[in-house]
């Protein structure tokens, strides 16, 4: 349960990373409160994870989902680049992901 908790976790990570891209700075009110209340509840998330997960193995995992995401969307919904770099390295954050759930008991 523990690692369902950080995924959920990790993704609302996702989701206030982009939406601080439509807070504009913090100007627009109802984006600004999506992202804070994201913020909010993703932490908690992680903190519950971190009740039965090593805290280096959640923190990774929480940061390494919301780098990939965040990236992924960044590309769909921004235009940003999707060189073969960005993406190979992508890969290799997502393998970390998978390492670290590998070899941690639970």
């Amino acid at each position: 349960m523990s690692w369902a908790i950080l995924v959920a976790a990790g993704l609302l990570e996702v989701v206030w990373a982009i939406g601080l891209k439509y807070t504009d700075g913090f100007t627009r009110f109802w984006p600004t409160v999506g992202t804070a209340s994201a913020m909010l509840l993703s932490v908690w998330l992680l903190g519950i994870a971190m009740k039965t997960l090593p805290v280096g193995t959640a923190y990774a995992v929480w940061v390494g989902i919301g780098a990939i995401g965040t990236a992924i969307f960044g590309i769909i919904l921004f235009a940003e680049s999707a060189n073969a770099g960005r993406l190979l390295s992508l890969l290799l954050i997502f393998a970390g992901i998978v390492g670290l759930k590998l070899s941690t008991p639970l």
